[in-house]
């Protein structure tokens, strides 16, 4: 492209149109398909994918294929996320037209959560059988936040983010995340999840555990709740989760402690029956990583949970090159 002045004209360029500005002005909120923004906007198909193809080859805008979908948000450089909001800022919120966008776009995100809860609803007697098996995930959940660190984090990947919980429970921990589910359905329900919750820092996208779609070394923060059970190589899958670690990042595991329930795999999916601290650590080695500590949460047997309850661990393991870094410069010093 040329100079950064070049590439700023051209930027310019892209964004001077009132059907682009409106589009951006949409995307600020979070990612939206081509589908949703013609219903919004009550434009073509044809001609809102021209608008946003100009803006993606412009860098103002980002695209993820999902299927026969394609997701747009505003671009993730930084560079051209700025213009992109330099240009926003310079509207009126109390443009008409630009009210009514937005009211077009509560009801498009209305809807969206009234399908989810009708999905939840259908699905009510599994998950509350899954959520059984194991300690309350009050505690789970408590014991996340405990491990995670205080950050704040830049960014964040929630590997096999489901219903987008823990980018939910971790919001003030993070500049920005993203989740990786490969389950369209699950992905609707983290959608509307963090639509409700007015996390437009956070994102999801289509993409397998075992072939992240994410760049090495740009998360300070990975989490993986509750998915390694279901995977054939789960030593993989962590080495992947590894490389997305930038230095001196931070990786979270939850998972359950070896048990013998032999029938979840028949009823659940599950491939593994639970990780020992040996295996974990394993593993964690193998991916060139350090282990900063392992916490089991067992059910509580007198409250009169039921005996065949699962022990959920959770583990905590850093990226060691900052810590190398600093005691090579400290060593430089004396």
């Amino acid at each position: 492209m040329g100079s950064s002045v070049d590439l700023l004209v051209h930027q310019m360029k892209a964004a001077g149109d009132e059907t682009r500005i409106r589009l951006l002005a949409l995307l600020r909120g979070g990612e939206r398909t081509v589908k949703e923004l013609t219903e919004i906007l009550g434009q073509s198909q044809p001609r809102i994918s021209r608008h946003l193809k100009v803006m993606s080859d412009a860098g103002l805008v980002s695209r993820s294929p999902e299927g026969s979908w394609v997701y747009y948000r505003l671009c993730d450089d930084d560079s051209g996320r700025e213009v992109a909001l330099g240009i926003l800022r310079g509207l009126d919120d109390a443009d008409p037209q630009l009210l009514r966008d937005q009211a077009r776009l509560a009801a498009l995100k209305e809807r969206n959560q009234d399908a989810a809860e009708r999905y939840f609803a259908e699905h009510a007697g599994r998950w509350d059988e899954i959520r059984s098996l194991h300690v309350p995930e009050r505690q789970v959940e408590a014991a996340v936040l405990a491990h995670a660190g205080a950050g704040p984090y830049r960014a964040m990947l929630d590997i096999g983010t489901g219903t987008g919980r823990m980018l939910e429970l971790l919001t003030d921990r993070y500049d920005r995340a993203v989740g990786i589910d490969l389950s369209p359905a699950m992905l609707a329900v983290a959608r509307a999840n963090l639509d409700r919750a007015g996390l437009d820092h956070a994102r999801v996208q289509l993409g397998d555990v075992m072939n992240l779609p994410v760049l090495r070394g740009s998360f300070d923060l990975v989490v993986i709740h509750q998915v390694l059970h279901f995977l054939d190589e789960p030593g993989r899958a962590l080495a992947g989760a590894a490389e997305a670690l930038a230095a001196g990042g931070r990786l979270l595991i939850v998972d359950f402690a070896p048990h013998d329930l032999e029938a979840l795999r028949q009823t659940h999916a599950h491939r593994r029956l639970g990780f020992s601290r040996a295996q974990m650590k394993q593993w964690i080695k193998a991916a060139g990583l350090r282990i900063a500590a392992a916490e089991d949460l067992a059910p509580d047997e007198s409250s009169g949970s039921d005996s065949n309850g699962l022990t959920v661990t959770v583990w905590s393991a850093v990226e060691p090159r900052a810590a190398a870094q600093r005691k090579k410069s400290a060593e430089a010093g004396t």
